[in-house]
């Protein structure tokens, strides 16, 4: 049994854990000032991947695991997956601290309304816990302690997630929020205006680490470490040094420079890579659909494969953009629940041959219950939507491309997001892009025309989806029909 100086040694150890600067052989310079930041109120705009959630973790294991002080810590993760990482994060760091601390996997709450939500918890010695769960603001309610809001401009329903979690701090917590930006008209945004052009009324403590801050505090080494990898101007440097020089001991710049070109070349577009890693929010003034839409109409696990539909027992709905080189060729097939259209299936295709084309196609048209597929016969697509119309009969919607057809395909997509008819996968870079890769023109005639082309394609995969919304609506005819 321990006696009550070994209870005081214990609450001085922690205490002084607690107050000590973060090891730098665990963080970069960003979150160790992130993490020795005591604000009341922290709001951090970063680029993607930086590592922040796990130094955060390191910050919520602190906060609770302290003898006497320690207060529960909520954090709202994006979604349950990220819930379930960040408690991995917090145990890892309760060995490091060598704290106490036993996992419970999945708690049950009720809310008020009687509804049952998971949370993953972590439970210490001091009495406080960690609780990780996905972004339902009605799990807080009523609730005490410090809040993390993780990827907060990624939530559905920012407004009253903010709104529930202020008065859970109201007893001596703190509330942080980390995100990447979402669009211009989010309210992570707007607390950030606040911050930057109002004078910062609430207080923030605010933070600012875009790719290029964390590259300079040491990532791109950081990340080398962690995977072995050595860049390839490294390895050429060290094969014209000689036998003797090694690539690990070489130059940092050139490494960093390569770090940083190879994802700026990866990402889908300019306004991705501004927005995910620069933050610079994304401009939605031009926008067909915003971000809001479709944040709206996001859930995960959306996807499945070709035996899913198989064995589908709803109606299944199809749309195709027709491409034969630089586009794309898309197959978007939807499965029906109720009045809202899932996206179960998308095929992309790109240099492939008629044939090629022709074999996905028919593979879906044969499927018992594909009700109906409307299809580009513009082009090169009039030959195959031909074919199709020949060989499946009813089945078949062959659609010419003109500009009354674009224009009704366009708003009827749109319609469907506003209504919440639709649902996508979380997460889908490509598709987002091509989303909000069409802009509405007007013409000096007056005439409404979509543009659009996000770098891998023509946005194939916004007129794909906007051709299968259309193959749902049975017995609705466009103005202008082909075949």
């Amino acid at each position: 049994m321990r006696d009550g100086r070994d209870s005081r040694d214990e609450s001085k150890r922690q205490t002084t854990a607690l107050s000590a600067l973060p090891s730098s052989t665990y963080f970069l310079p960003y979150p160790a000032t992130w993490i020795t930041d005591r604000g009341h109120l922290k709001i951090c705009e970063k680029g993607r991947q930086i590592g922040l959630s796990y130094a955060d973790s390191y910050d919520s294991v602190r906060k609770a695991a302290v003898a006497k002080s320690g207060r529960d810590v909520w954090v709202m993760s994006r979604d349950e997956i990220q819930a379930k990482q960040y408690i991995r994060y917090c145990k890892r760091w309760a060995q490091v601290l060598r704290y106490a601390a036993e996992e419970h996997g999945e708690e049950l709450f009720t809310t008020t309304a009687g509804k049952a939500i998971q949370a993953q918890a972590l439970t210490f010695k001091s009495g406080a816990n960690i609780y990780a769960l996905s972004s339902n603001p009605d799990a807080i309610v009523g609730k005490t302690g410090h809040v993390k809001l993780d990827e907060f401009a990624l939530h559905k329903d920012q407004r009253t997630l903010y709104a529930v979690a202020k008065p859970v701090i109201q007893w001596g917590g703190t509330l942080s929020i980390i995100s990447t930006h979402r669009g211009a008209g989010t309210v992570f945004n707007e607390l950030l205006r606040d911050v930057k052009e109002r004078g910062n009324p609430m207080g923030w403590s605010h933070h600012f680490i875009p790719i290029q801050k964390a590259v300079e505090d040491g990532l791109v080494e950081k990340i080398m470490a962690a995977s072995g990898e050595v860049p390839q101007s490294a390895k050429r440097q060290a094969q014209s040094a000689g036998p003797d020089a090694d690539a690990n001991r070489l130059p940092l710049t050139a490494s960093r420079e390569e770090w940083m070109a190879r994802q700026r070349a990866e990402c889908i577009n300019q306004e991705q890579w501004l927005q995910e890693y620069c933050c610079v929010p994304a401009d939605e003034t031009s926008a067909f659909i915003t971000y809001d839409l479709m944040a709206a109409c996001q859930e995960a696990n959306c996807l499945k494969d070709f035996a899913y539909l198989l064995d589908c027992k709803n109606p299944l709905y199809l749309g195709v953009d027709v491409a034969r080189k630089k586009d794309l060729c898309v197959l978007d097939v939807g499965e029906k629940v109720g009045d809202v259209l899932w996206d179960r299936v998308r095929v992309e295709l790109q240099n492939k041959t008629f044939s090629e084309i022709k074999y996905e196609l028919y593979r879906l048209l044969r499927l018992p219950q594909l009700k109906r597929c409307c299809m580009d016969a513009t082009g090169l697509g009039m030959q195959i939507a031909e074919e199709a119309k020949r060989d499946f009969g009813w089945k078949v919607e062959p659609i010419s491309f003109t500009g009354p057809v674009k224009e009704e395909l366009a708003f009827g997509l749109r319609a469907d997001f506003e209504a919440r008819k639709v649902r996508i996968p979380a997460n889908d870079d490509p598709l987002m892009a091509d989303l909000r890769g069409i802009k509405k023109e007007v013409t000096p005639g007056g005439n409404i025309r979509f543009v659009g082309e996000s770098q891998d394609s023509h946005c194939d995969r916004f007129w794909a989806k906007a051709l299968r919304q259309q193959a749902a609506r049975a017995g609705i005819e466009l103005g202008v029909m082909v075949g």
